[in-house]
């Protein structure tokens, strides 16, 4: 069964959690403060998916973000943030995050986002090639592995997803709404923003100057085109 962790202090909230991760098919793993939640973790190496509250009695949901993206980076992490906090979803995503659901949330919507990470995470099968070859990249699709002239690039699930998309597209204007629909998938209804948080954190990992991108450039008023 796959395994999602739950981290999040309000003990009425993780139950409601629970119950919708279970009846769709989840194994639902709790953690009430963030030292508890990484603890979990190594006892659960399988867990694929990570829900993270931000406002936590010991460390932030961020740290914890920031910790788990220190040691692996397959998993998938969605932060819980508040409607009102415009800020949290950014530096939720720029810590490593990959999706964020405000609260209040509801079951099905928490759900299409956890579905869209785990179909992230194994959904590789049926390659017909194991390489994409660009310029000084070659992306490993078996093993979801980036390199940039030998070196390797750590990426998240959704880096790796939308770098996959743009060596497939070589030269070809993506527009944001091409990024979101491919990458999270045509039901998602979140905020265009999150692409280009996204993007912005995979300047920092491929760019040689982050200021004048060469690889990941702007089409204004559109989206992105990739060129290497």
């Amino acid at each position: 069964m796959k395994k999602v962790l739950i981290l999040e202090d309000e003990e009425n909230i993780r139950s409601f959690v629970v119950i919708n991760l279970k009846r769709a098919g989840y194994e639902a793993i709790e953690a009430g403060t963030g030292m508890e939640a990484l603890e979990k973790l190594r006892e659960h190496p399988d867990v694929g998916v990570a829900i993270l509250d931000i406002m936590l009695p010991d460390i932030d949901g961020f740290e914890v973000c920031r910790r788990i993206r220190a040691t692996t980076k397959q998993i998938g992490i969605i932060m819980l943030t508040a409607r009102t906090q415009e800020m949290d979803k950014i530096t939720g995503l720029m810590t490593g995050a990959d999706d964020y659901v405000t609260k209040p949330f509801s079951p099905a919507e928490l759900t299409a986002r956890i579905d869209a990470l785990y179909r992230r995470i194994g959904g590789e099968s049926g390659m017909t090639s194991d390489f994409l070859t660009q310029g000084p990249f070659v992306m490993n699709l078996r093993n979801h592995t980036l390199e940039k002239f030998g070196s390797f690039i750590k990426l998240t699930q959704v880096e790796y997803a939308i770098m996959k998309l743009f060596m497939q597209n070589p030269g070809r204007a993506l527009s944001r709404e091409d990024i979101l629909s491919s990458v999270w998938g045509k039901d998602y209804d979140g905020e265009l923003k999150i692409v280009d948080v996204n993007i912005r954190r995979l300047r920092i990992k491929i760019e040689d100057d982050t200021a004048n991108p060469s690889f990941i450039t702007t089409v204004w008023g559109f989206g992105y085109k990739w060129g290497a």
